[in-house]
């Protein structure tokens, strides 16, 4: 593909993250959005009644169908909701097209594996849209846990809490792990990426207040030959969201909190090495937006510029481990 702009659709308007995402794709002057797809009239109308909103400067498109039909498009950003994500993302790889897919891939894993295999057969990109593939700090722990600077990696502990509004209760109801479910992708994207797929995974899912109506707090439990990995997650924390990762290895640990907005990583190694002094360190970091450098990663993929950020099969994985966490398969 040229360096020619990539024409995109937007599929859904549902999903927590689909505003975000549209005016990123707005501000990009290497993406031409085509337009959105929403076939909820009710959702349509009640947006575009917001002139002030991104939603006012796209144009709304009609079917889906037509736009799959449309060789013209070249990838399609799926932004539905977690009841309808994964059957876009299999409409937009039997099309043809690249697929941008905002988190988690559905509560199908056998169906999500057919959407992988079908976009490896087609040669089609599949980019999910985790939102910490391009923290500075994420990113830098990662690179130190690969280069080696912490030594081996044998424990991470991440806890993601959030404050689940009440109007989200009823789909997260829908689906075994409820907010665990619905936010353990972006540090399990992280996990993975780090130590790989784990042999065995144990969930700890609970409604602490049962007239929730749905699975309000969950820990989850990684097993790996060498390491073991902790996911805390529970819906009911009062705002602002204390966030926390910490990776430890045989000669160093690093610790982010709060992981948004980006400030700080402790750093503690056992040596001076690769520039870094022996024991505790405070090491500044970048506070990224979101979205920008995963839009811009996924255009030069496209494009043939880079290698993908992550492979077809680091995205099959991941998915496979939110199932495995919130009890949805073995």
């Amino acid at each position: 593909m040229s360096s020619r702009k990539i024409r995109v659709v937007q599929w859904g308007t549902k999903h927590a993250h689909a505003r975000g995402w549209l005016e990123v794709i707005l501000a990009n002057s290497d993406v031409e959005l085509v337009g959105i797809v929403e076939e909820d009239s009710e959702r349509r109308q009640e947006l575009e009644a917001q002139g002030d909103s991104p939603w006012a400067n796209a144009s709304w498109l009609g079917s889906a169908d037509a736009v799959l039909g449309d060789d013209q498009i070249d990838a399609v950003v799926v932004e539905g909701d977690n009841t309808e994500n994964l059957a876009q993302a299999e409409a937009v790889i039997a099309a043809g097209h690249h697929l941008l897919l905002d988190k988690p891939a559905g509560h199908d894993y056998p169906r999500w594996e057919q959407v992988i295999e079908a976009a490896a057969q087609q040669q089609r990109y599949v980019q999910l849209g985790y939102m910490f593939r391009h923290h500075d700090g994420y990113e830098r722990i990662a690179g130190w846990a690969h280069d080696g600077i912490l030594g081996d990696i044998f424990a991470i502990h991440a806890h993601m809490p959030t404050y689940a509004d009440p109007a989200s209760h009823k789909q997260m109801a829908e689906f075994t792990g409820g907010v665990f479910y619905d936010l353990c992708g972006h540090v399990l994207d992280q996990i993975v990426w780090v130590l790989g797929r784990p042999s065995n995974v144990t969930p700890f899912m609970q409604r602490v207040v049962p007239a929730s109506g749905f699975v309000d707090s969950g820990v989850a439990v990684l097993d790996y030959p060498s390491a073991m990995a902790v996911v805390t997650i529970s819906g009911l924390v009062v705002p602002p969201r204390p966030r926390r990762y910490e990776v430890y290895g045989t000669r160093g640990w690093a610790v982010m909190e709060p992981m948004e907005p980006a400030q700080t990583v402790r750093l503690c190694l056992d040596e001076e090495r690769d520039g870094f002094i022996a024991g505790e360190q405070v090491i500044p970091i970048e506070a990224r937006p979101r979205y920008v450098a995963s839009l811009e990663a996924f255009v030069r993929t496209l494009r043939g510029e880079q290698e993908p950020d992550r492979s077809l099969e680091h995205e099959r994985i991941v998915q496979e481990t939110i199932m495995r966490a919130t009890g949805a398969i073995a």
